[in-house]
């Protein structure tokens, strides 16, 4: 894991009615970066993501989109054909010593819009992925969530610049959380870290966004076996159509304690 600090400071003046005087004071900012992510020697995409948990980040990603194809991961390590000083460690190399299918490579960098588009997908991914099942999540408990990954969001307290994804107990207590300026990043570090803890897939267990729930998170929650997904504002329509496919519990605008049910599984 690169040691490289995930925020910088810099020196800004403030303006406003309220801000007279033109004294500059120091500004921490996010740190936004290209990363790009190779399994078993084929560049599959490239992300631009807040460094530091590049190794979990890669791994998910893998997972999510189904290019490991149930082949365990046998290495990780910074860019294989070169040193990671080299490439700046913006290059992750994932192997599975060649048993994964040879991916098909991404063309462009990896992005809200990107992956699926309609309900022909939506009918792929429930014949690879089957409904989910297993105890539903307490409303009352998963309305918790979004206040506690507020809690572990230290660098969105510094930066106020990037999003944040958690895994939720079932009494709505977060387990482990990651943040990103990329929200599909932060949930596929996420499933990057349950991968590394053998805890895929994420049976009793629930996850939790800072932003919206677009279908590309309901997707890789789906493909990670959560419950049950959580986000801090309103999901899409594709969403929620994927949702109920999943027979996964989503809800949206949770705040302070209350939520909005969009599919109750």
């Amino acid at each position: 894991m690169n040691a490289r600090s995930r925020s910088q400071q810099r020196l800004v003046r403030p303006w406003g009615p309220e801000q007279p005087n033109s004294g500059r004071i120091n500004a921490e900012l996010a740190t936004e970066e290209p990363l790009a992510i190779e399994l078993d020697g084929v560049r599959v995409t490239t992300t631009m993501r807040t460094p530091g948990n590049d190794f979990e980040l890669a791994v998910g990603f893998c997972h999510s989109e189904g290019l490991l194809n149930g082949h365990p991961v046998l290495t990780v390590k910074y860019c294989e054909t070169a040193s990671a000083l080299a490439t700046e460690f913006n290059v992750v190399s994932v192997s599975t010593g060649g048993e994964a299918p040879r991916p098909t490579p991404r063309l462009t960098a990896t992005t809200s819009s990107c992956g699926f588009c309609g309900t022909d997908e939506i009918d792929q991914l429930a014949s690879s992925l089957g409904p989910l099942s297993g105890p539903q999540f307490a409303w009352e408990h998963l309305a918790k969530a979004p206040d506690a990954l507020l809690e572990q969001q230290t660098l969105f307290a510094k930066t106020g610049a990037v999003h944040a994804a958690g895994v939720i107990h079932r009494d709505g207590s977060v387990l482990t959380a990651r943040e990103d300026v990329g929200r599909h990043n932060a949930v596929d570090k996420i499933i990057g870290r349950l991968h590394f803890d053998n805890q895929l897939p994420a049976q009793g267990l629930a996850i939790v966004v800072s932003g919206r729930a677009s279908f590309e998170l309901v997707h890789k929650a789906w493909a990670a076996g959560f419950r049950a997904l959580v986000s801090v504002s309103a999901p899409t329509a594709l969403a929620v159509a994927t949702a109920k496919r999943a027979d996964m519990q989503l809800a949206g605008f949770a705040r302070s304690g209350a939520l909005t049910i969009y599919t109750s599984s």
